[in-house]
């Protein structure tokens, strides 16, 4: 991890002095590195890497890329002021500034991937990076839209979120020359890891302290976004706390946050939540089960175990 980082902020370096800026802003703003971690733990539990042993420092940053690309872009959209307890990029250099340094880390990763010289990688990134531009496209239709059903909400938690937990782990596989099953064990693997994390970021933000996740509490029903709690209380609760939710989302804001926290709770739309994310762990588990014993793939129990214990 170390050598990651130390790759992130060689390969983040422009003649452009913002672009240095705001790039060390967001890449150093503490985040979990959970995506580099899994190329990295992916490519070390199959053994020896070989020829191919700098190949998984450059994906692994490669990876934290795009996440980071991913977020500037977020942010943007969202018009969000707050990420991980600090300002967002676009709240102090500007919407503009943002979008820009986003596409330069996603240039960048694509001309990292080249080094590699690797087709099957740059086929596993390409399809990922279109996969979850068409899951952000699909967040944008389901907000405001009170109608969003379970299903549609998952999908767009896998494309927008569990596609890159998913190719993380899929591309240590891939630089080992593994097996097609092994490949798609490691692949399912992260997107279920992924699917799980996002649905406890689901509970996080109707329960969690600010203070631990550096966001304020409801922050995506101020977005108007129709997170899986909301649709489940939405779905067995009263039909007054129906219509309070419904508003709530085609409307946002932070005026409904109470009587909504009240109907999440009556409901025990967080529990269902989270009993949801731990199906999602336990599968991801389970994907594994038949690649070879080793600290590493003990490492990526303790993931999935993480990602739904977390408080942040």
């Amino acid at each position: 991890m170390q050598a990651v980082d130390d790759l992130i902020k060689e390969r983040l370096q422009s003649d452009v002095v913002l672009i240095n800026q705001l790039g060390q802003y967001i890449i150093n703003n503490g985040g979990k590195r959970m995506r580099p971690l899994l190329v990295l733990l992916s490519a070390r539990a199959f053994g020896q890497i070989g020829q191919n042993s700098c190949h998984h420092i450059d994906l692994a940053a490669i990876i934290e890329f795009i996440h980071t690309a991913t977020l500037l872009h977020d942010d943007v959209v969202d018009a969000s002021e707050l990420r991980r307890g600090q300002e967002t990029a676009n709240t102090i250099w500007g919407n503009e500034a943002s979008v820009l340094v986003g596409d330069f880390l996603y240039s960048r990763a694509f001309e990292m991937m080249a080094d590699v010289r690797n087709m099957r990688v740059m086929e596993i990134m390409s399809h990922a990076t279109n996969i979850i531009a068409e899951g952000e496209v699909l967040q944008l239709l389901n907000c405001n839209d009170a109608d969003t059903t379970e299903q549609r909400y998952l999908d767009v938690v896998r494309f927008k979120t569990a596609k890159l937990f998913e190719a993380a782990s899929q591309l240590g596989a891939i630089i080992n020359q593994c097996s097609t099953a092994d490949e798609q064990a490691m692949a399912g693997y992260g997107m279920h890891l992924g699917t799980a994390f996002q649905l406890i970021d689901d509970v996080l933000d109707y329960s969690a302290s600010p203070d631990e996740t550096g966001k304020n509490i409801g922050d995506d029903l101020a977005e108007g976004k129709p997170t899986l709690p909301l649709i489940y209380a939405m779905r067995t609760g009263t039909p007054q706390q129906a219509t309070i939710i419904r508003d709530a989302i085609e409307n946002g804001g932070h005026e409904y946050i109470g009587a909504v926290k009240e109907a999440i709770e009556s409901t025990d739309a967080l529990a269902y939540t989270a009993q949801s994310a731990q199906i999602e762990a336990q599968k991801a588990v389970k994907a594994i089960k038949d690649i070879p014993a080793s600290l590493y793939k003990d490492a990526l129990h303790g993931l999935a175990e993480f990602s739904v214990n977390r408080t942040y």
